[in-house]
């Protein structure tokens, strides 16, 4: 049975709603009620996986069983209710590339039981139907798009070096030659990720923010408390480049919740020092 939950965590503002069916948490985005598809992002609970992996990893690169993440897989997949074997997966090295996929990727064999789409893919894009996407996180932003005209969906990567390279930008611009998807139209959704307060970096990342963006990025970074250390608001960054690429702030919905002051409910590098398994995202047009 499938029933909302109510969230203890520490949250900002309210953009999503908590499911917990047959013992599976997960996420999904107001933003999307109402509309053909699925989009949600699990949560650490409701798998089978041990230890600093526990419970509902579906990473297989974090070291973990690979008979735990294909069950993690299965069950996230019986909760959301979309096929893990037809399932497309993100292969992530923090750069900008985003895969467009198509049926044949998965009649290939490209897509089931935890096989890569592509190495170094950061995003993934589809307008086919029931064939769903996935990416992978532990503090990064997800950034979920979806042109409700056109019913294409799309999904990427953003940590900060994602950021700073634009992928949010690219992913509207791909969506747009593509698919002939209208920026204005997208509604996008930036899921769970680490917060200001908990997401230090040095001078080298700040610097390189002011050269790309000299009058934006003062917004988004804060002096820390350790010298020549800045605080980022990485999702605040996502937010206004999207916009700056032609996506509307009415249709940007904001996280809710920080990975990193969570780290009982969903992974984080950060808090546990590199010991973690992934989130993911997925999202399916129906």
């Amino acid at each position: 049975m499938e029933s909302p939950v109510k969230i203890k965590y520490r949250t900002k503002s309210r953009t999503t709603t908590c499911i917990e069916k047959d013992g599976v948490v997960y996420l999904t985005y107001d933003i999307f009620a109402g509309y053909p598809i699925k989009a949600a992002v699990s949560t650490r609970l409701g798998g089978v996986s041990k230890g600093y992996l526990g419970s509902m990893n579906l990473s297989y690169t974090r070291g973990d069983d690979p008979a735990c993440v294909r069950e993690n897989h299965r069950l996230l997949a019986k909760a959301v209710g979309y096929d893990e074997t037809r399932l497309a997966l993100s292969d992530q090295i923090h750069e900008t590339t985003i895969l467009r996929i198509e049926e044949t990727d998965i009649r290939e064999g490209k897509g089931c039981d935890g096989a890569v789409v592509q190495k170094g893919v950061d995003g993934l894009m589809t307008n086919v139907a029931k064939l769903p996407l996935m990416t992978f996180y532990a503090d990064c932003v997800p950034l979920l798009f979806y042109d409700p005209g056109r019913h294409v969906i799309a999904m990427a990567h953003s940590g900060w070096k994602g950021t700073l390279a634009g992928i949010g930008p690219i992913a509207l611009s791909r969506m747009q030659k593509e698919y002939d998807c209208i920026r204005e139209d997208v509604l996008c959704a930036i899921g769970p990720s680490i917060c200001q307060s908990c997401y230090e970096v040095d001078q080298t990342v700040r610097d390189a923010f002011f050269e790309k963006w000299p009058q934006a990025a003062g917004q988004w970074f804060i002096p820390s408390n350790n010298p020549e250390h800045y605080l980022l608001d990485l999702a605040s960054a996502c937010r206004d480049t999207l916009m700056g690429a032609g996506a509307q702030k009415e249709h940007i919905a904001m996280p809710d919740l920080c990975t990193c002051c969570n780290p009982d409910f969903l992974f984080s590098h950060r808090a546990s020092g590199g010991k973690r398994g992934n989130l993911s995202v997925v999202m399916e047009l129906l």
